[in-house]
């Protein structure tokens, strides 16, 4: 196996000393409700993390809103008139004055450059509502009422590292969730939102450890 084809996360050198705690940064397109999951978990001590940075694209989006209430950077950068690739090199400079580590892209609605992917390669991970690969490329409400119209039995979300294709990147993890008789769009989005949230957390607490792995397009979990 070449080193190509294999990537562990390291602790930076500058935190083996002392307490390291995990920076991440957001990308947000829109309200961000799962982001508020992870905000929860730090103020209660249950994550050894922080967010150091929430970037938009959406000046109205309320995921920046949401970050000023609990004292988190939050910063827009308009997309108008810029290419793909130089407006990602503007996210690039506020996450890297932020020390940021680990990339969550939390309902945004950009598809990422190459130069991106490729800078943070094995750094960036989507949460994506449905369990890939069915439903790739969707957002929200529409993955659940394409769901709902295939009867399907049931669905849930996937957390997947990012790279160059649509919602194809190596599976960290999954969880289902079942879907009743009189499911709809709205509730089927609630139950899944859950979903999302608790895989969020357990895969970022993984990653502070050292505990995630990637072998090729597979993703191992170590202890």
């Amino acid at each position: 196996m070449s080193y190509s084809d294999s990537f562990k996360y390291s602790i930076p050198m500058h935190c083996i000393k002392g307490v390291h705690m995990l920076r991440l940064g957001i990308l947000a397109s829109t309200r961000a409700t799962d982001m508020q999951a992870i905000i929860d978990a730090i103020e209660s001590k249950k994550l050894d993390a922080r967010i150091s940075a929430v970037i938009s694209n959406k000046k109205e989006a309320y995921a920046l809103e949401r970050a000023k209430k609990h004292g988190i950077k939050a910063v827009f950068i308009d997309s108008k008139h810029k290419e793909r690739e130089e407006f990602d090199k503007e996210v690039a400079k506020v996450l890297d004055e932020n020390k940021v580590e680990l990339i969550l892209l939390i309902g945004y609605m950009r598809i990422l450059s190459p130069w991106f992917v490729k800078r943070y390669k094995n750094r960036i991970i989507n949460i994506h509502p449905s369990l890939l690969p069915k439903y790739p490329g969707g957002m929200d409400l529409e993955v659940h009422a394409e769901v709902l119209k295939n009867k399907e039995k049931v669905s849930g979300a996937t957390l997947h590292f990012v790279d160059k294709s649509v919602d194809g990147g190596p599976i960290i993890m999954q969880k289902e969730v079942a879907i009743e008789n009189d499911e709809n769009p709205g509730t089927l989005k609630q139950k899944v939102q859950q979903a999302e949230q608790e895989i969020i957390l357990k895969a970022i607490g993984l990653f502070s450890k050292n505990k995630i792995e990637i072998r090729g397009k597979k993703v191992m979990i170590n202890g």
